[in-house]
């Protein structure tokens, strides 16, 4: 099911034919007879070759949506993955997709399910969209007529090869209507069956939005003219939004003025399997943490970059960071007057649930002007105990080992109510205080029945 936002624009009933838009239309063009090569030409030609290469993404050829376009997130309760959903155009059937914020592009498993919700054509080997997919790393092998890509399932770590392919899909715009747009030659990658394990019941795939040229925020950038921009707002209800001002049309123009920005910084480590040096995750600068103001000391060189993601439930971090954040927060929580109880897996620290507040995380980003505050229920997590103990809180960070890709990985449990905006365009982020700690107290989830409505 599709979301909307209401406005002014006139309703195009599920019944009228649906838009189309190319996500692979090729500019129209003209040619001339060139004079005897030099090495300026060369250089020219070159030049040329790019600006086609970056055109070649999707454009559309009709009049661009003035909406941005909405897709449901909901959590869900067995996995704490977040899941969305879009259809196939041909006949509007729901695909339910597991997100992988730093995943590289939406892939299906195409061995049981894709052929039965869409039509696919594969890519051949010799063409542009396969020089795409090359171009970010993502290319695995040629075989004669096909263009093998890779396929991951960011919850588990497993990765295969798969086939790249183009369908037909149906997205919505937020104008209220129940409208829809098709949008043709979408590349996706088809995956192995195996891929589903770990996935939330019900999902055919995952839609990765990493910073690839194939990426759906590429893709839908290109289909409907927007800019490379996306926004994403977590919670058990929630959505993804692609266009210009994907926070400011949702979210209202007092929150997103209240953005603060960092820059989206390239890890020096690629990412797993990947050819790419500069990797398709997000990642931002991390500068210190502190807990009830009080500088956490980490000791040379063990603190660099956080990731974001939304494969992983809790924040985890490594090793001796964790340990200095936990020793610092329980002498922050005795300080709180906050009873400690047994540990319950897989959390190492709860306390007894009482009024007390909790302690205060600020994470200081690329200055200490630029802080991520984490606290409330964003650092804790309600907990079952053991009777006698009664309600039970324990602190939702958990250690990562010595082999993290990042110093912190910022999970789902700390995203959840707070606008992100991803500029991919200008390479920053922007985020918002928590939504559910503001006097308004307005979640993510408050938003979902407004953009429900018709």
């Amino acid at each position: 099911m599709f979301v909307y936002l209401p406005a002014s624009k006139p309703r195009i009933p599920l019944s009228s034919p649906i838009p189309r838009y190319s996500a692979y239309h090729p500019p129209n063009l003209s040619y001339q007879t060139l004079p005897p090569p030099s090495m300026a030409s060369f250089l020219r030609f070159l030049l040329f070759l790019s600006i086609s290469l970056r055109l070649s993404l999707p454009i559309s050829s009709f009049t661009p949506l003035q909406d941005p376009i909405v897709l449901p997130v909901s959590r869900d309760s067995a996995t704490l993955q977040y899941t969305t959903v879009i259809r196939s155009a041909d006949s509007l059937q729901p695909i339910k997709l597991a997100v992988d914020l730093g995943g590289p592009a939406l892939w299906l498993d195409c061995d049981h399910h894709s052929s039965s919700l869409l039509r696919r054509n594969f890519v051949p080997s010799r063409s542009i969209h396969c020089s795409a997919a090359n171009s970010d790393g993502l290319l695995r092998r040629t075989t004669p007529g096909a263009c093998v890509v890779g396929a991951q399932n960011g919850v588990v770590g497993s990765r295969a090869a798969g086939q790249l392919a183009e369908g037909a899909f149906a997205v919505g715009s937020t104008d209220g209507s129940g409208s829809t747009a098709r949008v043709d030659r979408f590349l996706f990658s088809c995956g192995s069956g195996f891929l589903l394990s770990g996935l939330a019941s019900g999902a055919v795939g995952m839609m990765g939005l990493g910073r690839t040229r194939i990426s759906p925020p590429a893709q839908f950038a290109s289909a409907f003219d927007f800019r490379r921009r996306f926004a994403v707002c977590l919670s058990s209800e929630g959505f993804l939004a692609f266009g210009d001002s994907p926070s400011e049309s949702i979210l209202g123009p007092e929150i997103s003025k209240s953005l603060l920005y960092t820059p989206l910084v390239i890890s020096s480590v690629a990412d797993a399997g990947s050819k790419s040096p500069a990797g398709h995750e997000y990642f931002i600068n991390l500068k210190s943490i502190r807990v009830n103001g009080e500088r956490v000391y980490l000791g040379k060189d063990r603190i660099g970059l956080a990731k974001l993601s939304t494969t992983v439930p809790y924040t985890l971090m490594e090793t001796s960071v964790y340990r200095a954040l936990t020793e610092a927060y329980l002498k922050a929580a005795a300080a709180n007057n906050m009873t400690r109880t047994k540990p319950i897996s897989p959390f190492a620290h709860c306390f007894r649930s009482t009024n007390q507040s909790v302690p205060v995380i600020d994470i200081a980003l690329q200055s200490e002007m630029v802080k991520w505050r984490i606290q409330g229920r964003n650092s804790m997590v309600s907990v079952k105990g053991n009777g006698e103990e009664g309600e039970v809180v324990c602190l939702g960070f958990l250690d990562g080992g010595s082999n993290l890709e990042a110093s912190v990985v910022i999970g789902g449990l700390q995203l959840e109510d707070r606008a992100l905006e991803f500029d991919l365009d200008s390479s920053r982020l922007g985020f918002s205080s928590s939504l559910s700690m503001e006097k308004q107290s307005t979640p993510c989830s408050s938003f979902v029945p407004r953009l429900t409505s018709s």
